[in-house]
């Protein structure tokens, strides 16, 4: 080795801090990630996977990640007849030369200069040379790739917002932030098995939509935790988005009677009726509800035969019996209603049956009426494009996931169906189309399960990647229950604990450098940490997620108790003496 390249390293434009130094690269690719041989005097245990590193070549700084640690031997026989340590010149012999420690280190980024203090991330298309050195990287690095919270250009030049989501692994002080803009552009969700704070990181990211005005929510609220009041496990209560944004949004519920119980005082009152549901709407539940295909087709043959009152008059028994009963004028005898209407359908009698037995369930959901008091649709439309979030309560029906599914899928496809329709009618005109709309939905792959995701609304938003100003949030336990095609167009996949082996591959599906990444996700706590990736970040990121608080709720503008009265006091000496009687009134 030449006494100039030496020189060149240690000469370079960007030298690396000694005192953050943690070793030098001394191998590998692009594609494959480095490896890098630790310092003698580095504490192996005080690393771990996801912490970042930088890397200073060649007027550079490559920023990347540590995916994986290992302990490695100048020779084999070291491992197999290990060295007498006791000693203290033996373990100043051995240690750090003979027997020494690794890293693996995903490059993520380069950081190229711009001027003084200034870099810009570009995509990682090199890597650095041998024995570049190695350190942990500073909270300026990290705050140069993932800007702060606030309004600022994007690396695009458009006006983004920044939204606070977390802090990196032992970096307490630096934040980790998401582009709202681009976490809205595309469809996006959160995925964790169960008990590791789903809702919670949810409710955190729709309150940061709210708060930036990027995007309106329609969120179907299955256990009624995102309105008024959820649960947590470091409190025993904590605020839903109404608490926190009291005029900007409102409660929809297909159960007041459980709503007001909870104290949500919901603003409207869902209702469905009868002859507003089409075979469409029931096809879905086909899973859960045990359909066949030849039951499906025949609820298709009954709204052909019978338009709009399908449903109506199948479950009806006066309406069959009038129309289908009575007694046989040759032989007296009484005709059987439901063979009679089967016959008329073209259809088998058994079939129909059974399909009657199923669809009976439907009498029994409170929110199915014959006759609505109010056009649900219009009404949530009505908010949505005032610039109100709505949250729609299940009360009682959250448990039950046929009601769910019915009520999601129903709504969903009459208000996409009327975005497309708005969204067309203002083409060429960007002023009149409507605001970009977040539908949230959990057990989602029950919505997008292989095989019947192309067909539903659902698939067909996640296919679409906005094109109509509608987007999805999922909220999910099982991505591997998610239709392959659907997963390859979710733009940022923010990921909790998983445990599932086939759940953690659909994660990475489509992912550079997922297979590095999988041991990072299988490394998380089981609460509270996160990895981030896709569109809404530059690189992937592990989080010590923000924390659901009373400081959360301020920060999001929220103001309650002495603050409370403190500003109606201010506002009382603002009107003055004279106004201030009419005020109290």
């Amino acid at each position: 080795m030449s006494d100039a390249f030496l020189r060149e390293i240690a000469e370079s434009p960007l030298e690396a801090d000694v005192s953050r130094r943690l070793g030098q690269v001394v191998a590998g690719s692009l594609s494959q990630g480095l490896e890098v041989l630790l310092d003698r005097d580095q504490p192996l245990e005080s690393l771990a996977v996801g912490r970042y590193v930088t890397i200073h070549a060649g007027g550079r700084i490559f920023f990347g990640m540590i995916t994986d640690i290992a302990l490695d031997s100048a020779h084999i026989a070291f491992e197999k007849n290990p060295p007498d340590l006791t000693q203290p010149f033996m373990r100043e012999v051995h240690l750090g030369a003979s027997v020494f420690g690794r890293i693996h280190v995903a490059p993520m980024l380069v950081l190229d200069v711009q001027g003084p203090g200034a870099y810009l991330p570009q995509p990682v298309k090199t890597i650095p040379r041998h024995y570049a050195p190695v350190t942990v990287a500073t909270p300026e690095e990290v705050g140069y790739v993932f800007g702060q919270e606030g309004v600022a250009q994007d690396a695009e030049g458009r006006e983004a917002h920044y939204f606070f989501i977390g802090r990196p692994l032992d970096m307490e002080h630096v934040q980790i932030t998401l582009n709202l803009n681009r976490f809205v552009e595309r469809s996006s969700a959160v995925f964790g098995k169960s008990g590791t704070g789903k809702t919670f990181l949810s409710r955190l990211l729709l309150a940061g939509i709210i708060r930036n005005h990027v995007a309106v929510n329609l969120i179907f609220d299955m256990h009624n935790e995102y309105g008024w009041e959820g649960t947590a496990e470091h409190v025993s209560k904590v605020k839903g988005l109404k608490q926190i944004f009291p005029g900007r949004v409102a409660i929809f519920t297909l159960d007041e009677e459980s709503s007001l119980r909870r104290g949500s005082n919901p603003d409207a009152t869902v209702q469905i009726g009868f002859e507003h549901i089409e075979p469409e709407d029931v096809e879905m539940l086909a899973g859960v509800m045990d359909l066949s295909d030849v039951q499906v087709g025949a609820m298709y043959a009954m709204y052909r035969r019978l338009g709009r009152h399908w449903l109506q008059h199948f479950l009806d028994d006066h309406w069959l019996e009038q129309n289908y009963g009575g007694y046989d004028e040759e032989t007296g005898k009484k005709i059987n209603a439901m063979k009679a209407f089967a016959a008329e359908m073209g259809q088998p009698q058994s079939t129909l049956a059974a399909l009657r037995r199923r669809l009976e369930r439907f009498t029994r959901f409170g929110f199915i009426v014959a006759h609505p008091v109010d056009d649900s649709i219009t009404r949530i439309l009505e908010y949505l494009q005032a610039g109100r979030h709505v949250v729609l309560e299940f009360g009682r029906y959250g448990n039950d996931l046929q009601a769910y599914l019915l009520v999601a899928n129903f709504l969903t496809r009459r208000i996409h169906d009327r975005y497309v329709k708005a969204t067309e009618k203002a083409f060429g005109d960007e002023s009149q189309k409507p605001r970009p709309l977040v539908i949230t939905i959990e057990e989602a792959h029950k919505f997008l399960e292989p095989g019947i995701a192309s067909k539903t609304i659902f698939g067909t938003i996640a296919r679409e990647l906005r094109k109509y100003n509608v987007t999805l949030f999922i909220v999910d336990q099982r991505p591997s229950g998610i239709d392959d095609e659907v997963m390859s167009q979710i733009g940022t996949r923010v990921t909790l604990a998983l445990d599932n082996e086939e759940d953690i591959r659909a994660v990475f599906m489509g992912v550079s450098g997922g297979q590095e990444l999988r041991q990072v996700l299988a490394r998380l706590d089981s609460k509270e940490q996160a990895l981030i990736l896709g569109h809404a970040v530059p690189m992937p990121v592990v989080v010590q997620v923000r924390r659901y608080d009373l400081a959360f709720y301020r920060q999001m503008g929220y103001v309650e108790g002495e603050d409370l009265h403190r500003q109606a006091d201010d506002i009382r000496a603002l009107l003055g003496a004279g106004r201030k009687k009419r005020y109290d009134s």
